[in-house]
């Protein structure tokens, strides 16, 4: 709705900020219908992961890349969430992998490539790359840029996440998602478990969220009771039902079979729960 959601955030700019539903081509068609090459950029998670994980409809992301480079406009792919936590070279190497072949203009990253401590990194095409400073006009500098800490931290992650690595995540985030809906549906608690990659969780609907809307209509009262029955348990979740789950290498055998453990009591008190 171009809102500003921040204070401090002039309602000018956020007008400048076109908003429209996820999964939608015809609401991204309508969009470019009318505002043509006004617009720069069509900005969208490779994966959604802020609003519960809502995974993007086969080709949709290849539609968002057409689109916009047939009128002149950039696609920035945001992989903070899914860069190198779902595939050594991101949600969209995953995509290009089952034949869904499109290119970004601009990618950016985060979490993982900082090993855990704070930093970020963008990347892109060459010709936009060179318009940053010290090259370009685009100013561009921060206090973190290039931190040693942080960029060895990130080398030694990334050097360790072979694809041995990469199949334990994905194997154990199967285990978990299969447990979690075993729990819930053996409680009688109408639910979905949405997937993007290795990343997922839980919708409280007949079926997965394919957008905002869809996220906000789901019975999210479910919530609450069952994270503290997990925490009570000695598992910590996400706080809110619109964030991602994702597991780790870390993850061994005996830390997955102490969340099997827990999901039952917790699956019991979501059943339990009320709206008021």
């Amino acid at each position: 709705m171009g809102l500003p959601g921040s204070a401090g955030v002039p309602a000018a700019i956020a007008a400048q900020t076109l908003v429209i539903p996820y999964n939608d081509r015809a609401a991204l068609e309508a969009v470019f219908a009318e505002h043509g090459d006004r617009i720069a950029a069509v900005i969208v998670e490779a994966a959604a992961a802020n609003m519960g994980v809502v995974a993007p409809e086969p080709g949709f992301n290849r539609f968002i890349a057409d689109t916009a480079h047939a009128h002149g406009a950039l696609m920035i792919l945001d992989e903070v969430l899914t860069g190198f936590r779902v595939h050594h070279a991101g949600f969209w190497a995953l995509q290009v992998s089952t034949g869904e072949v499109y290119m970004p203009d601009i990618i950016t990253f985060g979490k993982v490539i900082g090993g855990g401590m704070p930093l970020a990194a963008l990347g892109g095409r060459a010709d936009i790359m060179d318009l940053l400073a010290p090259a370009g006009p685009v100013y561009q500098a921060g206090t973190l840029s290039g931190n040693p800490l942080s960029v060895a931290a990130g080398l030694a992650t990334l050097l360790r996440a072979t694809p041995k690595i990469y199949a334990r995540v994905d194997a154990a985030a199967t285990r978990i998602a299969d447990a979690l809906d075993r729990a819930l549906t053996e409680a009688g608690v109408v639910h979905a478990i949405p997937r993007a990659g290795n990343l997922f969780g839980v919708g409280f609907a007949a079926h997965a969220p394919r957008n905002y809307a869809e996220a906000q209509a789901q019975e999210a009262f479910r919530y609450p009771p069952f994270f503290h029955a997990m925490r009570e348990q000695g598992v910590a979740l996400p706080p809110s039902v619109f964030e991602a789950w994702f597991l780790t290498a870390a993850h061994d055998d005996a830390a997955l079979s102490h969340i099997e453990r827990a999901l039952p009591a917790a699956a019991a008190a979501a059943a339990s729960a009320s709206r008021s």
